[in-house]
């Protein structure tokens, strides 16, 4: 079924077209899309906008002034953000390693291979594989396939693997699906941001929109759903 991965990436590119995902607002990008990938777990990018703006307008947007910074303060500048206690301390421990280790520039982190640089974050409190992984991609700019719940949700729902399957196990399925040139940073930021996208709005986790869905003429869970439907 692995096959499914690259005719599902041309369904979607042709349907969705360009994402330009991270969206970012500030001249500081890597900040602000590390930043953004801690704050968005458990909630909206709607809700991590909102704290990353405050942030902004705070001036602490900025990994040595949140090292700096009490608690409280970042704290209550994620409020929207949810769990935010919890968050600002994961972004506090997050800016004092790269004070500590790189002097307060991200990029000095960021310029690591993947393998090492990824060991090094997840031994960071508040940073599992998906974070990791975000970072790696949107802010490194290396090839990591990110996984999360609309990507696992849209691949069992097509018939590409388990819905129980692991992080790992459906990164590896995904990344040696697609063919050799395919396999590029490019590719992977175009293709999960779309599964966001198609996530979201269309493939939603109860009464998902199949009818309207440009994958449908390959989804099993599609087809099974729509046929069910008409026999009512």
């Amino acid at each position: 079924m692995g096959e499914l991965v690259t005719v599902a990436y041309e369904l979607l590119a042709s349907k969705l077209g360009p994402q330009n995902w991270w969206p970012t607002t500030t001249a500081a990008r890597e900040t602000e899309v590390i930043i953004g990938a801690i704050l968005t777990q458990n909630t909206s990018w709607k809700n991590v906008e909102k704290a990353i703006a405050n942030l902004a307008a705070a001036g602490m947007v900025d990994f040595r002034k949140i090292a700096a910074a009490k608690k409280e303060k970042i704290a209550g500048l994620i409020k929207s953000s949810g769990y935010f206690n919890q968050k600002a301390e994961w972004l506090r421990l997050f800016a004092q390693h790269v004070c500590s280790n790189y002097n307060g520039d991200v990029k000095l982190l960021l310029e690591k291979g993947v393998n090492e640089l990824r060991a090094e974050l997840l031994q960071l409190k508040g940073i599992g594989p998906e974070t990791a992984d975000s970072i790696l991609l949107y802010a490194g700019g290396k090839e990591a396939f990110v996984i999360d719940a609309y990507t696992k949700r849209i691949f069992s729902r097509i018939g590409t693997c388990d819905e129980r399957i692991s992080y790992h196990g459906l990164q590896r399925l995904v990344t040696e699906s697609l063919p050799a040139e395919m396999r590029t940073v490019a590719v992977f930021n175009q293709y999960h941001a779309m599964l966001v996208e198609l996530g979201k709005g269309t493939c939603i986790k109860r009464n998902p929109l199949c009818h309207a869905c440009p994958l449908l003429g390959c989804c099993r869970y599609g087809k099974s759903s729509l046929k069910t439907t008409s026999f009512k």
